[in-house]
């Protein structure tokens, strides 16, 4: 007969996990003899061992019982169902590690491939990063509520930037954000956004978005919050009756003789900059 320190010894495990076995039943805990101790037989130091054995190889201490009581046909199904279970969590894990080498770089924070290369674009026509902080924060909210639509939303604006007004634009919002209190840079800025705008409407380039009314507020204030300058702009661009930032409300209808109000595309000015090109 063999004490506890013995059994444990015996199954390569310790005398913790013993008591841990007895306490959730999957080893019974014999009684004491006359001299107070707990003895255990060759029927303990077997059923340890396979227990250890079970649990080593993976399989979940909750489905150790179910195992250890199984006719081998139900013993090979259920280990067949945990391997698959494990190999999913595998899986799982590898993602994981991914994303975790993925987060690394700052930029891949809930981003999609589509997103980033845009915003790498960005850079190479000479963007400024704190711009580009902005309007990633911007398309992180964008990608987690219409996921779907983001890359047709990324390939517009891909395409958009074609338009030397579009770059032009880029470049005048990310020195306005780098300098701020450039009240000349506004109105340059808003000459330019009222000539995409307009140019867009005439075109019948302008539809409805699909975002609801809570995210264009939070997209909005992704620029309005983070570059003060941008709440002035967009007092500029309402005094000559556009309305609006990530959605263009108002059309200024005495300019185009034209009645009604639109709203600006998908993702137009979603991530900062409300050019209204996009169809």
């Amino acid at each position: 007969m063999l004490t506890i320190s013995q059994l444990a010894a015996y199954a390569g495990v310790t005398v913790r996990a013993v008591r841990h076995y007895h306490k959730i039943g999957l080893l019974p805990e014999p009684g004491r003899d006359r001299s107070g101790y707990r003895s255990y037989g060759s029927a303990a130091v077997v059923r340890l061992i396979r227990i250890h054995t079970l649990a080593d190889a993976g399989v979940p201490l909750a489905r150790v019982q179910e195992l250890l009581d199984a006719a081998p046909a139900e013993f090979s199904d259920g280990v067949q169902a945990i391997d698959k279970e494990l190999r999913a969590e595998i899986r799982r894990l590898q993602d994981s590690r991914r994303r975790l080498a993925r987060l690394a770089a700052g930029d891949h924070l809930a981003l999609p491939p589509s997103v980033l290369g845009y915003l790498d674009l960005l850079r190479a026509h000479g963007v400024s990063e704190r711009y580009i902080e902005m309007e990633r924060d911007a398309w992180i909210m964008i990608a987690a509520q219409v996921p779907e639509l983001i890359d047709v939303i990324i390939a517009a604006k891909h395409k958009e930037l074609d338009d030397p007004d579009a770059r032009k634009l880029y470049s005048l919002v990310s020195e306005a954000v780098d300098h701020p209190n450039g009240e000349e840079l506004l109105y340059e800025i808003a000459d330019l956004l009222e000539r995409i705008y307009t140019r867009a409407y005439e075109a019948g380039q302008l539809g409805v978005d699909p975002f609801d009314e809570k995210l264009v507020e939070l997209l909005d204030s992704v620029m309005i919050e983070s570059a003060p300058e941008a709440a002035r702009l967009l007092e500029i661009m309402e005094e000559r009756g556009w309305k609006g930032w990530t959605r263009i409300e108002q059309v200024p209808t005495e300019r185009l003789g034209l009645q009604g109000s639109v709203k600006a595309v998908p993702g137009r000015a979603a991530a900062g900059v409300s050019d209204a090109r996009q169809g």
